[in-house]
């Protein structure tokens, strides 16, 4: 196991102390555009489906979120997915990188 790898099983005390491994495991660009992609439908996803009271399908903005992230870490990134370990903190980290990206303070 590389140190990337192993530095996912940290503890983190705030999301302000998590956020720099965060960003430091989405240091691939590919992987970078797929979340930004991904975080994007799924945001998109949920507001169709609460506009359209779709409740049963809620889970489906979660799997398009999720099923961009994933390929990113596992084909581009080569590393494991922080949600496995720090689940709200990782989702978090997809609204903030997201909001970075659209400030330009990130590239993509």
């Amino acid at each position: 196991m590389n140190d990337r790898q192993s530095a996912t099983e940290q503890r983190f005390s705030s999301f302000s102390e998590f956020y720099p491994f965060y960003l430091e495991q989405h240091s691939n660009i590919v992987c970078r555009r797929l979340h930004v992609v991904g975080t994007s439908l799924s945001i998109l996803t949920l507001i169709y489906l609460l506009v359209s009271q779709l409740w049963a399908f809620l889970p489906l903005a979660l799997v398009v979120g999720y099923a961009f992230a994933w390929v990113g870490h596992f084909f581009f990134e080569h590393n494991r997915p922080a949600t496995f370990t720090h689940p709200l903190y990782s989702l978090m980290g997809d609204f903030v990188m997201l909001r970075d990206v659209f400030l330009g303070r990130i590239k993509i």
